[in-house]
């Protein structure tokens, strides 16, 4: 076989930037590594800390065990709430028992649970834009009495909301939305009650807008984008939505390396890859190692945003 023949052949590679861990994300994390460094394992996490299972078991091999309720915990060790947040009973019933207990919710979706308090001090009715059944949004809803929130997830929903007072009536979102989808329910809302109440800041998350910025960017470019992240992680998901919505004639979520079949590949001159912001860039490394096997790789960054936002740690574990 001559050198020529055995050459790999080229594939261009846009790299979404930014992608992977946010801030709230890599806090979370800290959070559960720093509580283990100075109580011991276990540690206790109600729920997966943050949507990816490579985080996941990296922190069960450092002593952190994964439990879905707060009852199945002992009093005397710690327990961390995951990053999305959790329903106001759950730290309470924490304090009953005299637990020690680390909230690592991110600090932008304590914000929309702060909001979410004022809007219901203020007697207004409250609609949660989101996906039922995510953590987030069980979070969210869980911070007031039930009834007080009323969850909306598409244009139609919004289309048939009949609100008890249309003149007291506000809302929120989840961090982790698709923007565009977002702003067409938020448009629909508001023509039907222009008095609703908005956020006085958007609460889909800086890091939720830069990722799908950045997709955005790539989307047109690329024959395929590989999106790295978590089937459960709303915002990996919402990614390759994007992707597709962009332009890109294909759109994949991939866990992992292991995960890319090179079937999907045949006929692709550009791929672009992104990665949710739970997933550690450790596995875009991997991948991108994994697409050398039978390619000749011409990397190019396509950044859209620079981020530089640091979260504080909570007194427990600083």
């Amino acid at each position: 076989m001559t050198a020529q023949s055995a050459r790999k052949p080229d594939l261009a590679v846009l790299m979404a930037a930014p992608r992977g861990f946010c801030a709230g994300v890599d806090r979370a994390i800290q959070i559960v590594e720093k509580a283990l460094s100075r109580y011991g394992a276990p540690v206790y996490v109600r729920h997966e800390i943050v949507h990816n299972k490579h985080v996941v078991n990296r922190l069960k091999a450092m002593g952190a065990v994964f439990v879905k309720e707060l009852d199945e915990c002992p009093d005397d060790r710690p327990v961390v709430f995951s990053a999305h947040g959790v329903p106001k009973r759950v730290p309470e019933a924490a304090a009953k028992r005299d637990m020690l207990y680390v909230d690592a919710t991110c600090p932008l979706v304590s914000k929309v649970h702060v909001e979410a308090q004022r809007h219901h001090r203020n007697g207004n009715q409250i609609v949660l834009i989101g996906h039922a059944g995510h953590p987030e949004v069980i979070g969210t809803m869980g911070q007031l009495p039930e009834g007080a929130i009323t969850l909306i997830e598409t244009v139609a929903d919004a289309e048939v909301f009949e609100p008890e007072d249309p003149a007291n009536l506000a809302f929120v979102t989840q961090t982790t939305l698709s923007l565009d989808d977002t702003a067409q329910i938020v448009a629909a809302l508001q023509r039907r009650f222009p008095q609703i109440a908005a956020p006085h800041k958007e609460d889909i998350c800086y890091a939720t807008t830069n990722r799908q910025e950045a997709v955005k960017a790539i989307g047109p470019k690329a024959d395929l984008v590989l999106v790295v992240g978590a089937p459960n992680s709303s915002n990996s998901v919402r990614l390759v939505e994007v992707a597709r919505r962009a332009g890109a004639k294909d759109a994949r979520l991939v866990q992992n390396a292991a995960e890319l079949d090179f079937a999907w590949l045949d006929g692709v001159s550009a791929l672009g890859v992104s990665a949710g912001a739970s997933a550690p860039e450790e596995l875009v490394e991997e991948l991108l190692t994994r697409l050398t096997e039978r390619f000749t790789l011409n990397i190019e960054e396509v950044r859209v945003a620079s981020e530089d936002v640091v979260f504080k740690l909570p007194r427990e574990v600083a």
